[in-house]
């Protein structure tokens, strides 16, 4: 039996491009694209796990809403999709930078949540889980620069999903259509004072952030990937 066929294929070509935008060994993302069904497969349990996650919050707002409740499940869903569908040959340049956008956003917010609201957030969830959240959500970063090897993010990609995770920033913080703000439940109300402003702020700043971090490091690679093609033409 072929193992690679099996749990996924052999890598795509990799780019010459600085570390800044590519910063996973080649041999770590090779491992990645052999084992993509592995991965995809994490991913998805991820998945599972984050809608039970927020089992409480689907029961609480209208189901009109839903779509922009479950932010790192939706982000663990997407990049299994886009690897599933480099997979079988199908890659899609959309799925690809809906899951960078998704897992270096979440990936990032909520450790950043975790680390600022840590005692309560301890105190609810316990320490397991607490480190358990900590570490997969930072695995999340981890395996979106990956995608790198499937996409060069072209702009219509980036477009896309700027304006979705635009959207979904607005519905989480500042102007749901239907019912309430959307955003992942704190362990903490949205009004308590934090320092200087509210949590709900603090949250919603890190959100601000941490949406123009991914355009900026996909138009970064998009950048670095079309001055590399240019400078291999040029020789």
């Amino acid at each position: 039996m072929d193992i690679v066929g099996a749990l996924g294929r052999d890598p795509p070509d990799r780019e010459s491009l600085p570390r800044w935008v590519a910063p996973l060994p080649k041999r770590l993302e090779d491992v990645a694209f052999r084992f993509a069904w592995v991965i995809v497969i994490i991913n998805l349990v991820g998945t599972a796990f984050g809608f039970w996650y927020y089992r409480f919050q689907f029961r609480a707002l209208p189901t009109e809403m839903w779509l922009f409740i479950p932010d790192s499940p939706g982000a663990t869903l997407l990049i299994a999709l886009a690897l599933g569908a480099w997979a079988l040959g199908r890659s899609s340049d959309t799925l690809a930078a809906l899951a960078f956008f998704g897992n270096v956003k979440l990936g990032l917010w909520t450790p950043y949540v975790l680390v600022v609201f840590w005692p309560e957030f301890l105190a609810v969830n316990g320490p397991a889980l607490y480190a358990f959240l900590l570490v997969s959500h930072l695995a999340m970063v981890v395996q979106a620069f990956v995608l790198h090897r499937i996409t060069d993010f072209p702009l219509r990609a980036v477009a896309f999903a700027t304006a979705w995770y635009a959207v979904d920033l607005l519905m989480d913080y500042f102007v749901p259509v239907i019912g309430e703000v959307t955003h992942t439940a704190l362990p903490y109300a949205d009004g308590e004072p934090w320092f200087t402003t509210t949590v709900l702020q603090v949250a919603a700043a890190g959100a601000v952030v941490l949406t123009v971090v991914p355009l900026f490091w996909t138009l970064g690679t998009r950048i670095a990937t079309l001055r590399r093609r240019a400078s291999d033409l040029a020789t």
